[in-house]
């Protein structure tokens, strides 16, 4: 891509919820103190209400969900040993159709870079993986045995 490492990239910045209320409150006209425990209390609601069904929509923005990932078989990496991973639940988010829209459009150019990693593969925007040893690959379903 012409000029992908010449276009200098922005800072990353965190909003924080202290800077959310601080915003929202300016723009409504109610103390910070009040909006804080507005904004807190519909995070709880979202956190309870996942706990508690297991998925929350909510219109134009998003749905999150729970979702149990599955056990599986990895290896650490250090030392090559095979781990049992156990199941667990985790929380998926799938945004909204506008949200989704207005991330589309956004200028790649302004985002920031998350990660400066030097195995990046700019051609492809990939890792570019290190030529060691070729590796097996195992049909689906070859480990179960084990």
């Amino acid at each position: 891509m012409p000029g992908l490492g010449s276009a200098p990239r922005t800072e990353i910045v965190i909003v924080t919820k202290k800077e959310i209320v601080k915003k929202i409150s300016e723009d409504i006209g109610l103390t910070q103190l009040k909006t804080k425990d507005i904004v807190q209390r519909t995070l709880d609601a979202i956190i309870h209400t996942l706990v508690s069904e297991g998925r929350i929509e909510l219109r134009n923005f998003g749905v999150f969900e729970v979702k149990q990932r599955a056990p599986r078989k990895a290896r650490n990496p250090r030392t090559g040993d095979k781990v049992f991973v156990p199941s667990k639940n985790v929380v998926t988010f799938k945004p909204g159709k506008e949200m989704e829209e207005l991330v589309r459009k956004m200028n790649p150019e302004n985002l920031p870079l998350l990660e400066l990693d030097s195995d990046a593969d700019v051609e492809n925007n990939g890792p570019v993986e290190t030529a060691t040893e070729p590796r097996a690959e195992s049909p689906a379903g070859a480990d179960a045995s084990e």
